[in-house]
């Protein structure tokens, strides 16, 4: 029997983003003090956990071990939601580098490059470098981006795109912007 797709768009947006962090009430503050961030709700209140067990195991892939220590929902002012997790047990690895496999970065939009930028680093995270300005088919006299990280050493990308870009010249589909 053929697989058919059903009719309707595959996705609509992203709901959100699950973070690994040290500490979930360090990586609240930094993204409160950097982006605005606000809490929604705790689906795991520290004092509920640590969680875990064969079937958190199961579900979530992890190994042997592993607990939740802590699961906090956050919304951004605009876009997704950032879902930070806590974990204790036998692994655990430094953050993601770009160069990484698997999801390796968060990229906000941002409106003033350079306050942000100097909100992250007054919140403990750090700028890898200057703004640069966005290349090839996102190309803009005022669209530029820079790579920063957090406190525990995540990739964040601040970009800022209000020009119009090449790209959009070939085609009518754009990038979401909020």
């Amino acid at each position: 029997m053929p697989h058919t797709t059903p009719p309707g768009p595959a996705a609509r947006g992203i709901d959100h983003v699950g973070v690994t962090v040290p500490d979930v009430e360090a990586a609240t503050d930094f993204f409160r003090a950097a982006l605005d961030a606000r809490v929604l709700y705790d689906t795991l209140p520290r004092e509920q956990g640590p969680k875990g067990g064969e079937e958190s195991e199961r579900r979530l892939g992890v190994p042997p071990g592993t607990r939740q220590v802590a699961v906090r929902m956050l919304a951004l002012p605009h876009g997704p939601g950032l879902e930070l997790f806590e974990y204790e047990g036998p692994r655990r690895r430094d953050a993601a580098l770009p160069c990484d496999l698997g999801w390796q970065h968060l990229a906000v939009h941002v409106d003033d490059l350079e306050a942000v930028l100097a909100r992250v680093v007054a919140a403990g995270g750090r700028a890898l470098d200057a703004p640069h300005p966005l290349p090839g088919p996102e190309a803009g006299p005022r669209n530029r981006f820079v790579y920063t990280r957090t406190p525990w050493g995540a990739t964040l990308e601040l970009l800022s795109h209000p020009d119009p870009q090449p790209y959009e010249q070939e085609t009518d589909d754009r990038r979401w912007t909020p």
